[in-house]
């Protein structure tokens, strides 16, 4: 069992939630029904950040609590934070609208 406390919501989630702050190169472990991701941690992670529990290539979606939050903006690797840079939301953007032909 992990240390440190994370969670992942569903099992086809791609990214955990830290529940305390985590420090880099910690291996951290998260489970959720039948599915276990170990991972060490590349960077510090916060309270409330994500962090990828699997490889995530660039243009994939980004599923936290069972829901598409945004799509990769590049490669990310297992127990690297998953944040504004490197993760491009995809609800309630005003900057990108879809403009009529």
């Amino acid at each position: 069992m992990s240390a440190y406390r994370a969670i992942m919501m569903q099992p086809h989630d791609n990214v955990a939630t830290a529940l305390e702050p985590i420090p880099a190169d910690s291996r951290v472990t998260v489970s959720c029904l039948d599915v276990q991701h170990t991972v060490t941690l590349r960077q510090a992670i916060e309270f409330g950040h994500k962090f990828a529990v699997r490889p995530i290539g660039k243009g994939e979606d980004i599923v936290k609590y069972g829901e598409v939050i945004g799509v990769a903006t590049r490669d990310i690797a297992p127990g690297e934070h998953v944040h504004v840079h490197n993760l491009e939301g995809k609800r309630g953007r005003g900057d990108k609208i879809a403009h009529e032909a």
